[in-house]
């Protein structure tokens, strides 16, 4: 059925730029949020900080939902969630409000994102790798439209206004929940009653645990240059370079999206190719704390890269190891670990450079996290039959 796979692409593509869209929003008006509000520097951080946290702390009630509802019906409930407590975020001018409505939103993303490994089981078992790359592609893609657009585009359009540009990114999500809804069969992915679906993770399943700690070592190196690549080049004089430095991190990231497009089988159940991506990401993180200019740039694009490469190989893992009965479990566990994770990290990255006071430092646990993806992957038994019980 060409038509229906052709669809499913299209699906997942779509679902994977709504899991960023509203979240992403944000950044480009933080300056207008910090004086509408008069939000402390702490205010800011917490604001950036919440959704880690909601994804982590959500991740297995998402599972829940998963087992309870089906995949295609999570998804659907969830970008209703984010839709609406994203477009809600500015219509309080309060800082309790927008924090709380940030939250709600993220946990319309939490629900989803353990789901999106169940969905490419269900709806392209036999290509997962490539349904992985395509949603991963559709997420990175909608990491760069806001920060492309926001600005220049949005908040001239609705005359200035931080909410109503945050609200604006919340259409093409509430689009996507309908179209998901009408596109889908109704039954598709609906829980069967003869075999009530699982949801709580068995935790002593090792997979679960390398999984979760593959995934955060990537995030963390993800989530910690943006956290400290701005301030690491104002400290050495160069804070023309923060804007390109950061684009250059996240465009990197869609040469390796598109390259895992066409090689996504070669790719699957293989070590190498963990070490080859953290080779690179190691790279990446000496070439910035080695420079300070036009180099610094080049080595984000490497870093962006590299990073892209290890994210899609870890979300394509749950649904190729795991019965399909465990991929929402094991994900949403894999979810929870490495958000965890990602969150002890930046704060060990700013405890380093706060001691040390060599702004370098920030940039020392996100090189541990580098050195973990070339080993942890590589103890996992790739050979391991998708039909293995995880619990």
């Amino acid at each position: 059925m060409p038509q229906r796979i052709f669809l499913n692409v299209l699906l997942l593509w779509l679902i994977g730029n709504a899991l960023r869209l509203t979240l992403l929003a944000v950044p480009p008006v933080i300056p207008a949020i910090h004086a509408d509000l008069g939000l402390s520097g702490t205010g800011v951080g917490l604001l950036g900080g919440l959704p880690v946290i909601v994804f982590a702390a959500a991740a297995l009630p998402g599972s829940l939902m998963i087992a309870r509802l089906g995949p295609v019906r999570a998804v659907v409930v969830g970008l209703f969630v984010m839709a609406l407590a994203g477009a809600l975020r500015g219509a309080v001018a309060t800082a309790t409000w927008l924090y709380a409505t940030t939250i709600a939103m993220a946990a319309g993303i939490a629900i989803m994102q353990p789901a999106m490994p169940a969905l490419v089981r269900l709806w392209m078992p036999h290509r997962i790798g490539f349904a992985t790359a395509i949603y991963s592609n559709g997420l990175l893609t909608g990491e760069i439209f806001p920060a492309l657009l926001t600005l220049p585009a949005i908040v001239p359009l609705v005359h200035g206004s931080w909410g109503l540009a945050l609200a604006f990114w919340s259409l093409p999500v509430l689009a996507i929940a309908v179209f998901t809804m009408v596109a889908t069969p109704q039954e598709a992915g609906k829980p069967s009653a003869a075999a009530p679906a699982r949801w709580w993770p068995n935790w002593r399943d090792g997979l679960i645990w390398r999984l979760g700690v593959s995934f955060g070592s990537v995030n963390s190196i993800y989530f910690g240059t943006n956290t400290f690549l701005p301030d690491y080049l104002a400290s050495h004089g160069r804070a023309d370079l923060i804007s390109a430095a950061l684009s250059a991190l996240n465009f990197g990231q869609l040469p390796a999206s598109l390259m895992l497009l066409a090689l996504a089988g070669r790719f699957e159940r293989r070590a190498w190719p963990f070490v080859a991506f953290g080779l690179l990401a190691l790279a990446g993180i000496g070439g910035i704390v080695a420079t300070a200019g036009a180099w610094t740039v080049a080595s984000a694009a490497v870093l962006g890269f590299a990073g892209a490469g290890i994210l899609v190989l870890v979300l394509a893992l749950p649904p190729l190891l795991c019965a399909p009965a465990d991929v929402a479990p094991v994900s949403a566990a894999m979810m929870t670990v490495s958000y965890t994770l990602a969150m002890l990290t930046a704060v060990i990255s700013g405890a380093m450079w706060d001691l040390t006071g060599v702004p370098a430092a920030a940039f020392a646990p996100l090189a541990v996290c580098g050195v973990v993806i070339l080993i942890v992957p590589a103890t996992i038994k790739f050979n391991r039959p998708a039909e293995h019980q995880a619990s």
